[in-house]
Parts: C-alpha cells; structure tokens; sequence
C-alpha cells in the first residue's frame, strides 16, 4: 500500500497537475472567463450583429451565427432566432459613426483577450500604440466566424468539421502569437491552440445536450431574458477554454514538452 501511495504521488508531480491548479487560481481564469462572456456580449456582439446583417449570402442575421457556434439546430435553433433576430435595415439605419463606436468597443474586447495571452505567459502588457494587433485580431476572429457559418452550407459531414478543426487550430495558434507581439516560439503555442479547440469541441457537444433543450425551456418560461442567461453561460465556457486552453498549453510545454517558451 505505501508503494501504491508512493507511485501514486510520483505520478502525480511527474504530471504537474498541481502547478496547473494554482496557476488557474492566479490567473483567476473564472473570473476571467466572465469578463470574456460579458464584453462579447457587451462589445462583441453588436459589431457581429451589423456584419452578419449585411452579408447576402447567410440568412437569419446573427441569430444563426450563434445558433451555430452553440452547436444548435432544430427547435434549439428556432427558439433562439425568435428571440435574437435584428432585421436587416440595421444596416440601413446603422450610421458612420455608430459603425466606429462599435468597432472601438471591439478593440476593447480585443484588448481584453491581449491582455489574458499576455497573464498567462507572465509578459509584460503591450505598449497602446500596438493597438493595429487588436484591431488586425478582432479583424481575422470576425473573418474566421463568418467562414464557419459559409461552411455549414457548402459542406457537410467529415468535410466540415476537417475544415472546421484547421481553421480553427490555424486561427488560435496565429491569434496567440499576433496578440503577444511574437514573444512566444510558435511551437511553444501549438499545445494550446490544439487544447483550445479541443475544448471548444466538447463545449459545443455539452452545448448541444445541455444548452439545447434549455434555451427551448427559458425561452417559453422567462422569454428573452432566459434565452440570454443561456447564450451568457455559453460565452462564459468559452472564455474559460480560450484562457484555459492557453494556460494549459504553457504548462504542457514547461512539463512535458520543452522548458523555454520565449525565443
């Protein structure tokens, strides 16, 4: 028993899964994660709402871009795009400089993700006159979205998710080493990009069992209100993934991997 116990604790610092712990804790990654969810949806998503309005070719606005990402379909879907669902003369009515405003406030969600690379990796934070990377960043996730929603009708199956998954991976690896101005090898990244997409995977099969029949349940009980408590909690798993999966790529690489991460 005490050799069990004692192969058990080796494994257990071979791993370094308390080193992990603890660095969650400093990071304050829920906390984080609920900064994330709140200006996405504060900030994100009125900038997101104008873009998917304007595109010709996908219909059902934002709605369905984040019926989508959630992983949503059928009753789920509907109930959603019911609720969430600007009509097109946004565009129309959407003027010069509310189109600014809303791309600053983008910025700031931008800043915010900067701002989270840059804890987990323990860099210093980026001079304010690096602020094109968050505007060039902010750029490539909206452009990286809206491939994802053209994709759902062009392709179907196997197809969709292998283009899925390497868009995604080329996205978060690309994202990670733009936002930190490239102080990070890009091979130390690519642990936490594949970590980040792996967890976004499983977020959107818990989405589509859990979340699913919920947003169908509030929306009839608590209306839009209960649709938006729902979407809110998505966002909070996914900012809790984008840092976790960082977080978790840094530790790979000082553990298992290699034991350097800058250049």
């Amino acid at each position: 028993m005490r050799q069990w116990r004692r192969g058990l604790h080796r494994a257990w610092e071979w791993l370094g899964v308390r080193v992990l712990f603890r660095r969650g804790r400093e990071l304050e990654l829920m906390h984080r994660a609920m900064g994330f969810a709140t200006l996405a949806l504060v900030t994100l998503a009125p900038l997101l709402i104008v873009v998917a309005a304007a595109d010709p070719l996908v219909r059902g606005g934002f709605a369905s871009w984040l019926a989508d990402g959630m992983g949503l379909s059928g009753r789920p879907a509907q109930a959603l795009t019911g609720i969430i669902s600007p009509p097109r003369e946004v565009v129309g009515t959407t003027s010069v400089l509310s189109l600014i405003l809303l791309a600053v406030f983008g910025v700031s969600f931008a800043g915010s993700v900067q701002n989270g690379y840059e804890r987990v990796w323990g860099l210093a934070a980026g001079p304010w006159h690096r602020v094109w990377r968050q505007v060039t960043w902010l750029a490539a996730l909206t452009a990286y979205l809206y491939q994802e929603v053209q994709t759902r009708t062009t392709l179907q199956g196997t197809e969709r998710a292998a283009v899925s998954v390497v868009s995604a991976v080329l996205f978060f690896w690309w994202g990670q080493r733009f936002l930190l101005g490239g102080q990070v090898h890009w091979r130390t990244l690519l642990p936490g990009a594949l970590a980040t997409v792996g967890g976004l995977a499983g977020l959107r099969a818990f989405s589509s069992l859990v979340f699913a029949p919920l947003i169908v349940t509030n929306a009839l009980n608590y209306g839009a209100v209960g649709t938006v408590l729902v979407v809110e909690s998505w966002l909070i798993g996914v900012g809790f993934v984008v840092y976790g999966g960082a977080l978790f790529g840094r530790w790979f690489c000082e553990h298992h991997w290699t034991p350097s991460h800058k250049e």
